[in-house]
């Protein structure tokens, strides 16, 4: 199954990213190695949305991941959730669904 973990981004995002931003990308590599994140990154134009897509029997990688990313933790994140996201076309959906 296919999650996707969607931050809404504090205004000052962009401003304090950078003292954050290895410790983030460090947790979220590690997460790809782990096989759980397949995808990160921000929206564009507004930067006011980060959307992380996640696979696996259960939402428990997506929560734990931003319960420990210091994004979450040092408030550049006002808000996030993470939702199922039912994939069924592609070679990587999760059900897959031929016409």
């Amino acid at each position: 199954m296919h999650y996707l973990l969607i931050y809404n981004v504090s205004e000052d995002y962009l401003t304090r990213r950078a003292e954050f931003r290895t410790e983030h990308l460090k947790l979220a590599w590690e997460s790809f190695n782990k096989g759980e994140l397949i995808l990160g990154g921000a929206l564009d134009s507004p930067v006011d949305t980060a959307i992380l897509l996640f696979q696996g029997e259960s939402p428990q990688a997506a929560e734990q991941f931003a319960e420990h990313d210091p994004y979450v933790l040092n408030n550049l994140v006002k808000s996030w959730s993470v939702r199922e996201w039912k994939t069924v076309v592609g070679d990587s959906a999760a059900n897959p669904i031929r016409v």
